[in-house]
């Protein structure tokens, strides 16, 4: 086994080290009120586009380590991180650099904190949809927060998420083998992009997750471009039956174990 997984440090790519401090300055030590924050630090692309953001700025969606996407944030407002920033002035991401800022900062905290890629089911009716959302430790369990819909009405508390809320890739894939979810009612809101295709990806995403390497949603790696392409087969299947396994039992050791895979281990070239 390989051993513990220290979720109070930073990751590859949520380490912040090199943020001038002042930005970091009087960061709340609550965990609700750092995510409170980030609500106000991030605008979804359609928002921006909506608000006739620059085209050039759109390309702050592909970032992935934190220290660039709060590097942006500070050539906009140089302000700390506690002011909120006018929503021009946000960072352009999706829910994941929602998640990721989140945690973080959390991390900076010295907060034991965890992005989970998954599946919301508080936006449409009947559906799961691609999400993710941020987990922290607090009272011996993983508190699972939204960031991007704190203070709003799609769930009852965003801040603990209720069980069925938010499933995770492994959560969402082990209940469409046991019969419980239909498939094709989970996917990505707004594309064509729906069914076990979809949950077997964000299942992988969710196991690397895990091991603190937090991915773009639309990141591929291993053979998971075969699955969206319907060309795996039952062994690819069983596969990700292991990684649901594994990630619902969250024994460290054997989450890092089974990442270590070749299969399943994001590239070096894609930490970036």
């Amino acid at each position: 086994m390989t051993g513990t997984i220290d979720y109070a440090g930073a990751g590859p790519l949520t380490r912040i080290d090199t943020i001038h401090d002042p930005a970091l300055a009087d960061l709340p030590s609550e965990a609700v009120e750092i995510c409170r924050l980030v609500h106000d630090l991030v605008i979804q692309p359609t928002e921006a586009k909506g608000l006739g953001v620059p085209d050039e700025r759109f390309a702050e969606n592909q970032l992935r380590p934190v220290d660039g996407l709060i590097g942006v944030l500070l050539a906009l407002d140089p302000a700390p991180l506690t002011v909120a920033r006018d929503v021009d002035r946000r960072v352009i991401g999706t829910c994941r650099h929602f998640a990721v800022l989140s945690c973080a900062l959390l991390r900076y905290r010295g907060i034991a904190a965890r992005v989970r890629c998954g599946f919301a089911t508080y936006f449409q009716p009947g559906q799961g949809v691609d999400h993710w959302i941020t987990e922290y430790r607090h009272g011996g369990r993983w508190v699972r927060i939204d960031s991007e819909i704190l203070g709003g009405s799609l769930a009852a508390k965003p801040e603990d998420l209720a069980e069925g809320e938010f499933l995770t890739g492994g959560e969402a894939w082990t209940a469409f083998r046991d019969g419980h979810i239909d498939a094709a009612q989970f996917g990505v809101y707004g594309t064509e992009n729906w069914g076990p295709a979809e949950i077997r990806g964000n299942a992988i995403k969710d196991l690397a997750a895990l091991n603190k390497v937090e991915m773009l949603p639309w990141d591929e790696w291993g053979r998971m471009t075969a699955s969206y392409e319907g060309k795996t087969g039952p062994d690819y299947d069983e596969l990700i039956d292991a990684i649901a396994a594994v990630c619902a039992a969250d024994d460290p050791g054997a989450v890092a174990d089974l990442y270590a895979s070749e299969d399943l281990a994001v590239p070096t070239g894609l930490l970036r």
